[in-house]
């Protein structure tokens, strides 16, 4: 890889003590456009691209990348040494050349990137030894100590102790010779047992690739070939496309076995917590031994351990979040991202990048095979297939015979929801009759029933009946969020929380507080009070703390022990529920709503996939979709069960407005505590916005979320032709801009989210 431009190792650096020393460009995970020069001492070579290092930078010490040789335009004097070369695996040329696309694309300082790939410099230091004891070959002679039936059972248990093991911990052997350990140290200090140093990693049993799968049907076993060959043949990029309870993930197994069976490492891509539950005891059921996990929720000790064994290369499979992407394997060999449509592979925060993109970008750099898998791949995606780019998988049948049910609209204007009774009261409710009727059917015959609504907590909006007061969070221009159980009022954006109050802020009005709207755990309220008897449970993301939680909570429902789920999109894909028999989606319209370039496709692809949760095995399901808009198009598109339908109207209206995948979308997010500074840096870029064919210059307005963290937001939108390369008109326009103090400018080329 070409450096860009070098410049002196930091503000502080010094006359070089090595004379007309080799320099080498040195990368840090700090905010910076390009690598440092720094002179390498003669006991350091060789120091080739890629090995990791520790340089002054300033008055402190970092870690490095050394990306290549240095640039020779900053003089000799103005060097400072590298410090120290680590005794770490050096990053791949294939993972450096990600870190410099992934920059490149984003307009993201390389640095920034970098550190992405660094996010546990912890691991680069050896583990701490422990203390082991092992027996000398004299045990008590020689000695002062006093034989007893302790210290001798303690040296029979040290001198049995298999030599392919390392020696073991005092507690270790005291437990072995069933003494405490006590006993141990002492005949230690009295000379009659060796303490050594033993530096240990974990122990991470590797999965078989030749234990047997389970029988594949006919389709299976025919995607399953075409993927396997992917796997021996170097850099592809397939799609699998199979209706959900197919079994895509038998089917990428297949992949995974081979790639395994070559000696190389596998990373598969999960967007949600809750899928990462389950995912690996299928693996474990498969492989014999369990992937090594990674996502945010990971003890800092294991992220280290997970960290270190994958660059070490003694994990063979990770599973993990986005992050997991930029780990340092030393020989990946395929990556699989499962759910590849969902929008949580763009990360907002940050380095703005969508980690199913990079997937291809890596595997492009590594020569590897890429498995994209969805019941509903994005719009990119399905035309990447369609024009050859990609190899086109697909699974059009469930597996074992069970039938797709196709989703029935329940127009509310026809079937107005009928109130019931809280403690006597009449209160609103949110389930029409015929959905109700339903869940008595279902549960007569001790199925399960899923409903699902996309709204965390008990109401979205909490208003005084009497003066009207709003209760909006003091840091955002959002709502806050009652969640009852605990009595709080939550910003699910800035993470704001606040006790329910006793009386209405602003007129002081007592018990005026009232909810609109339904969440999960509203709904949950009504549920309770209409089918008592039902088991019940709330699964959404603010109820399932972690993966273990998630599992528990999945297998208590794949055993049968809840009647009714009343959940999230945590639960919309993924599992696999024999008894769950009925989907009932509460709000189906909540999506469509805002604007978003992409709402009615991330739509279809939610409710598409909830419904995809009832009608496993042999039992049939039934989905009814409650909607006050059974004409939209998405509605019709799932009532007809025809997603060819829905990415033919949607690729139609996107190429009319030249929108993406046809064409280019960039935001400029202006931010800063000082409003009025806001207004005036994007006027400044509205001035100074490039003018060329193919490109147009929207803004500055105001962001749908006016205020976040509160911090005021602006937003501006250049959308280009396909043909246009943003990347260089948004740098050279953000360099004719000058800003004020405490703004700035954040970029996002392929925006998913407008807010």
């Amino acid at each position: 890889m070409t450096p860009g431009p070098a410049t002196a190792g930091g503000p502080d650096a010094g006359a070089s003590l090595f004379g007309a020393s080799r320099r080498v460009a040195v990368l840090l995970p700090v905010p910076v456009e390009a690598p440092y020069d720094y002179a390498v001492p003669p006991e350091l070579e060789p120091l080739d691209p890629g090995a990791l290092v520790r340089v002054p930078l300033g008055k402190r010490i970092e870690l490095g990348v050394v990306w290549g040789e240095g640039a020779a335009d900053v003089p000799e004097t103005k060097l400072r040494p590298v410090l120290e070369r680590l005794d770490a695996p050096a990053m791949t040329e294939s993972l450096r050349h990600l870190v410099e696309w992934c920059a490149a694309y984003t307009l993201a300082p390389m640095g920034q990137v970098l550190r992405m790939a660094l996010s546990v410099p912890e691991a680069l230091d050896p583990p701490k030894p422990r203390t082991g004891y092992s027996a000398r070959v004299s045990g008590l002679e020689g000695t002062s100590l006093r034989a007893t039936d302790a210290r001798r059972k303690v040296l029979e248990a040290a001198a049995r102790w298999p030599s392919s093991e390392p020696p073991p911990s005092a507690a270790d052997l005291a437990r072995r010779a069933g003494v405490g350990p006590a006993v141990v140290k002492g005949l230690a200090e009295g000379g009659a047992l060796a303490a050594v140093p033993v530096v240990e990693e974990p122990d991470i049993p590797p999965p078989d690739p030749r234990r047997p799968g389970p029988t594949l049907s006919p389709d299976q076993a025919a995607a399953a070939d075409t993927l396997r060959a992917a796997a021996r043949s170097g850099f592809s990029v397939s799609l699998l496309e199979g209706v959900t309870g197919s079994g895509k993930t038998e089917v990428y197994f297949e992949a995974m076995a081979e790639t395994l069976a070559q000696g190389r490492q596998v990373l598969v891509l999960l967007p949600e917590i809750a899928l990462t539950a389950r995912w690996p005891e299928r693996f474990r059921q498969r492989f014999g031994a369990p992937p090594a996990p990674w996502h945010s929720d990971l003890p800092r000790a294991q992220r280290r351990d997970i960290w270190r064994a994958v660059a070490f290369g003694r994990v063979s499979v990770v599973v993990g979040a986005r992050s997991a992407l930029f780990l340092p394997f030393p020989d990946l060999g395929l990556i699989i991202v499962d759910e590849e449509h969902d929008g949580a592979f763009k990360q907002d925060d940050g380095v703005p990048y969508n980690a199913r993109d990079m997937a291809v970008v890596r595997g492009r750099a590594g020569g590897l095979a890429v498995v994209l898998a969805s019941a509903t791949p994005s719009l990119e995606t399905v035309l990447n297939a369609r024009s050859g780019r990609y190899t086109h998988v697909p699974l059009p049948r469930r597996h074992g015979g069970a039938e797709v049910p196709t989703p029935e609209l329940l127009d509310l204007r026809a079937h107005p929801p009928e109130k019931w009774q809280r403690q006597g009261v009449p209160a609103q409710s949110f389930l029409a009759p015929p959905l109700l009727k339903a869940m008595e059917e279902t549960l007569s015959r001790r199925e399960q029933s899923l409903l699902f609504l996309n709204r965390r907590g008990y109401a979205p909006l909490t208003l005084c009946r009497v003066c009207g007061h709003r209760l909006q969070c003091p840091n955002c221009s959002t709502w806050l969020v009652e969640h009852r159980h605990r009595r709080v009022l939550q910003c699910h954006h800035c993470d704001y929380r606040t006790p329910l109050p006793q009386k209405c802020p602003s007129c002081e009005a007592p018990d005026a507080l009232a909810p609109c709207g339904p969440g999960v755990e509203r709904l949950a309220e009504e549920v309770a009070a209409r089918f008592p008897k039902a088991r019940m449970v709330v699964a959404a993301s603010d109820t399932l703390l972690g993966p273990t939680a998630a599992a528990e909570l999945m297998e208590r429902i794949e055993q049968g022990a809840v009647d009714i789920v009343i959940g999230t999109q945590v639960m919309a894909k993924g599992h696999h529920f024999p008894l769950l028999t009925l989907v009932g989606v509460v709000d189906a319209d909540l999506g469509l709503a805002g604007g978003d370039l992409r709402a009615a496709e991330r739509t279809f692809q939610l409710l598409h996939q909830v419904a995809g949760r009832a009608g496993r095995a042999q039992r049939p399901g039934r989905v009814l979709l409650q909607t006050t808009d059974p004409a939209h198009p998405v509605m019709q598109a799932l009532a007809a069960n025809d997603p060819e339908r829905f990415l033919s109207v949607e690729a139609e209206t996107r190429n009319a407005l030249m929108m993406p995948p046809f064409g280019r979308l960039v935001a400029l997010i202006v931010s800063g505590l000082d409003e009025r500074a806001v207004i005036e840096a994007g006027k400044a870029l509205a001035r100074h916005a490039p003018y060329a064919e193919d490109v147009e210059v929207l803004g500055p307005a105001p962001a749908p979320l006016a205020v976040l963290r509160r911090q005021h937001r602006h937003r501006l939108l250049l959308k280009a032709a396909r043909s246009v390369r943003v990347q260089p008109l948004v740098r050279d326009w953000l360099a004719a801009v000058r800003l004020p103090p405490g703004v700035r400018v954040r970029v996002d080329v392929d925006p998913y989210g407008f807010m």
